[in-house]
């Protein structure tokens, strides 16, 4: 009977042996690389929202619970506290591994070297252990026979709330991260994979557009000729037929779209349409005013932007050509901070899926979405903080001309919009990333315009630590140059899933 009670005791002290050296191992590991830690949280699809205080909370009970386990007037106390630590521990890999939208990188220490299912294994063992630990300590304490159903209840009670504990955890992460964000971004492995590489030798390339797996270049010093690329690389050089070269161009911009290819340039100002059969542009659309940004809407409708605005701010509008041309501006649109210029500027998109038009502000944290109409449908927010811009600048000639006084700090560089969602090429770190990703790739931010939500994020690196220049977003392919490269992505990973969202 001694021998019994002596064996039970030898295998308590060894179970509480192996969660103390777990809990300090763990978290001493966490506190040797703790930024590396709290990167690893923020990157969890259940606790972004969470990773500053989780960070610190775990570490401090795995520590506080090794401390307990020391003496045996708190021991039954730690194997509860362990017990209720290592089911949450459990719970969040089972979500991970059968509720959750992608599988992060695993938390470090010992356990990094551990593929998930295995990790879950581990926890489980640990889990049994404690609640063998505690049945033995109430044996030999009595409580067995006293209050056994109260005891083993308390068990239960202790895994049941934990598990519940991260439910809420995930789901409220979940809405905060993706409708509330606190400056925290998704990175999901696998987002997009490199196809292709092309050296395209000059860096005045553009993107046209695109039709089907075939993406369109143009070219700022050779506007008359195109350069067609296929997923494979293979390059064709194509001929626009033009006539009307005596108009005094200055800034021609090729935009394709479907089977039309349109010419344009702001200066002069004119647009001409032709066909992409044959690549002759003989139509002008007629009645075109001055503008600095224009996107094609159909065979017949531009939507552009100048400065004929109030104080000669930027101002959106809609072109319809025809036997009647009209022009129908939205001063509404825009919203001036500063002098409604430099603070205003950005880039225009036009979404095809949606019919909507999308403007992208430079140097806050907006971007305006409306209908071909004009109409404002709402205004989303893109992940950063910064909702002022940050430009200062200079009047000149008796305020007749304005100048940037200092270098603008630059929000969101470029755009591109496929489907229901919006790609943002971001110049802001965020919370908990690291300073080398940042210098070595390119991030894009990816929303969801039907939702008004945030996504997801992916790096794009580029040779010799080179920062993306031009972007383009295709039916299941990410586009970019990067310097005198042309770089083909296939999407795929999560990002591929909500590309095939409706």
């Amino acid at each position: 009977m001694k021998t019994s009670v002596h064996i039970k005791r030898i295998l308590v002290d060894c179970i509480c042996l192996l969660y103390g050296l777990l809990f300090v191992y763990a978290s001493v590991s966490k506190l040797l690389d703790f930024e590396r830690f709290q990167v690893q949280l923020a990157q969890s699809p259940l606790l972004s929202a969470y990773a500053w205080w989780i960070s610190w909370m775990v570490i401090s009970i795995e520590l506080f619970i090794a401390l307990l386990l020391l003496f045996s007037r708190t021991r039954t106390v730690a194997l509860f506290g362990a017990l209720g630590l290592m089911s949450m521990f459990t719970a969040y890999i089972f979500i991970i591994l059968h509720y959750s939208s992608f599988v992060p990188c695993s938390c470090g220490g010992i356990l990094e070297k551990m593929s998930w299912d295995v990790h879950l294994i581990f926890n489980l063992v640990f889990v049994l252990l404690a609640i063998i630990a505690l049945l033995l300590i109430a044996k030999q304490d009595g409580l067995m026979k006293r209050s056994l159903p109260l005891y083993a209840g308390s068990i239960a009670f202790l895994i049941v709330g934990s598990v519940c504990l991260v439910v809420v955890l995930f789901l409220s992460s979940e809405e905060i991260i993706h409708r509330k964000n606190p400056f925290i971004r998704r990175y999901p492995q696998s987002s997009i994979k490199e196809l292709q590489q092309v050296d395209l030798k000059f860096n005045s390339y553009y993107f046209a557009g695109s039709v089907g797996d075939v993406i369109y270049l143009g070219n700022s010093t050779d506007p008359l000729h195109l350069l067609a690329i296929d997923l494979k690389g293979r390059q064709k050089r194509i001929r626009l037929h033009f006539d009307h070269k005596n108009l005094g161009f200055q800034s021609i911009r090729i935009a394709i779209r479907q089977e039309y290819v349109y010419l344009m340039d702001g200066t002069v100002p004119c647009i001409f349409r032709g066909n992409t059969k044959d690549w002759r542009i003989t139509t002008q659309l007629k009645g075109m005013p001055r503008f600095t940004l224009a996107q094609p809407v159909d065979s017949t409708t531009i939507a552009f932007r100048n400065n004929t605005g109030a104080n000669r701010a930027h101002i959106l509008g809609i072109f319809y050509a025809g036997t009647d041309p009209k022009v129908a501006y939205a001063p509404w649109l825009l919203t001036p901070q500063i002098d409604g210029i430099f603070d205003t500027d950005g880039m225009l998109q036009y979404n095809a899926e949606l019919k909507i038009l999308l403007y992208n502000y430079f140097y806050r944290n907006q971007f305006i979405v409306a209908d071909i109409k004009g109409n404002l449908k709402f205004t989303g927010h893109t992940i950063d903080t910064i909702t002022k811009a940050k430009i200062k600048v200079a009047y000149l000639k008796d305020n007749t001309e304005r100048q940037m006084a200092a270098p603008p700090f630059m929000v969101n560089a470029m755009t591109a919009t496929k489907k229901h969602l919006l790609f943002v090429n971001s110049k802001v770190p965020g919370r908990y990333e690291r300073e080398k990703v940042w210098q070595q790739s390119s991030i894009i931010d990816v929303y969801d315009l039907k939702k008004k939500s945030y996504v997801l994020s992916f790096p794009v690196y580029g040779n010799e630590n080179k920062k993306i220049q031009a972007l383009w977003v295709s039916s299941g392919y990410l586009y970019v140059i990067i310097g005198t490269e042309l770089i083909i992505y296939k999407i795929s990973g999560l990002l591929e899933k909500e590309m095939k969202k409706a």
